[in-house]
């Protein structure tokens, strides 16, 4: 088995078509490393690669579960375990930091989910749970995204089941990545419109459809309806705003997402950065990605 590549960013980078380049020049296989494309039907919202994409290279970790079924760190690294004995040369690419920690470093001393205490946890309001981690842990008060109900519920199960704060479960991640982890990097203004033209692109190719086709499934998976756009969108069915305010919402919360995923991935030790300007190719920057393996 070749060492593996790991190429990381924010959504809208570009890093799924240049991980689609090095994997097919490489003879590689893509280990997807996002925690909504696992589920089948989220195609629009999470930028799925296409059929044909997935005909042209094997991708792993797409399309795996039913929005009936939960994901988390550690089932990333309990499904991806397996798939790396049998791949020669895999190519992990995504945007879910937190998974990256967790293959890279290990779970820590985190427990897995406990399935009652969830279902006590998913069945309160946010500001509850956010006043309960505040009050136990306010380290990762301070630093979470309180408006990601996933993950604020997952630190305080978290809390309830070992007595510790939920920081001090991650205290053992160093942040250091191996040499071969590459980020890629644009203009921040690049990036932005982007992220305006995926957003654009998903409304076109129907997003609110498929939103209406998943509702019921993604009303009752607290993980799966986390996702951005369709948690907009269901606003927007909801009668919470217009369909053009529901676009600049979602526009605004990518935005903002990633942003946040820029700040966690610069704290990484040992990333290789590729800062790819506007008009660089896929295949140009996935070549520079592998002169610099070699």
């Amino acid at each position: 088995m070749g060492a593996p590549v790991f190429i990381a960013g924010p959504t809208a980078s570009g890093k799924s078509a240049v991980a689609l380049e090095v994997a097919e020049q490489q003879g590689g296989e893509i280990i997807s490393v996002d925690s909504m494309q696992v589920y089948r039907g989220l195609d629009l919202g999470t930028a799925k690669p296409t059929a044909e994409e997935r005909a042209a290279v094997p991708h792993h970790l797409i399309d795996i579960l039913e929005l009936t079924e939960t994901f988390d760190a550690a089932s990333f690294v309990t499904r991806t375990e397996p798939l790396i004995q049998k791949i020669k040369q895999p190519v992990f690419c995504g945007g879910t930091g937190l998974y990256f920690s967790a293959w890279l470093e290990g779970l820590g001393d985190a427990p897995q989910a406990n399935a009652p205490l969830r279902a006590e946890l998913d069945a309160m309001d946010l500001e509850s749970l956010v006043a309960e981690l505040l009050e136990h842990d306010p380290a990762t008060h301070a630093t979470i995204d309180r408006q990601n109900r996933r993950r604020v519920v997952r630190a305080v199960e978290v809390i309830r089941l070992t007595g510790k704060p939920f920081s001090e479960q991650r205290a053992e991640w160093t942040g250091h990545v191996p040499p071969n982890f590459f980020l890629l990097e644009r203009d921040r203004e690049d990036l932005r419109q982007r992220i305006d033209v995926r957003v654009d692109a998903m409304f076109a190719a129907g997003l609110v459809a498929e939103t209406c086709s998943l509702r019921s499934a993604l009303e009752g998976n607290p993980v799966a309806q986390q996702a951005l756009g369709y948690r907009q969108v269901i606003g927007h069915l909801n009668g919470e705003q217009g369909l053009p305010e529901t676009v600049a919402l979602v526009k605004s919360r990518t935005w903002q997402f990633a942003r946040r995923q820029m700040t966690w991935f610069r704290k990484l030790h040992g990333a290789q950065t590729l800062t790819v300007p506007a008009n660089e190719s896929a295949a140009d920057t996935a070549q520079r990605l592998i002169d610099q393996l070699k």
